[in-house]
């Protein structure tokens, strides 16, 4: 039995194809969300000596 190439790769594609009919190129997926910025590192702050005089 010699099986062509040809017709699995249309049934392969033909979804696709009619996706795109309906849908459009290219699809109109929502852009992915905005990732939140990250906690800032604060450095400890150092206590001052107070000056008496």
């Amino acid at each position: 039995m010699n099986l062509s190439w040809k017709r699995p790769l249309l049934y392969l594609l033909l979804p696709i194809f009619v996706f795109l009919v309906f849908v459009g190129f290219p699809p109109p997926f929502a852009p992915p969300r905005a990732t939140k910025p990250a906690q800032e590192q604060s450095e400890r702050a150092e206590k001052k000596k107070s000056q008496k005089g």
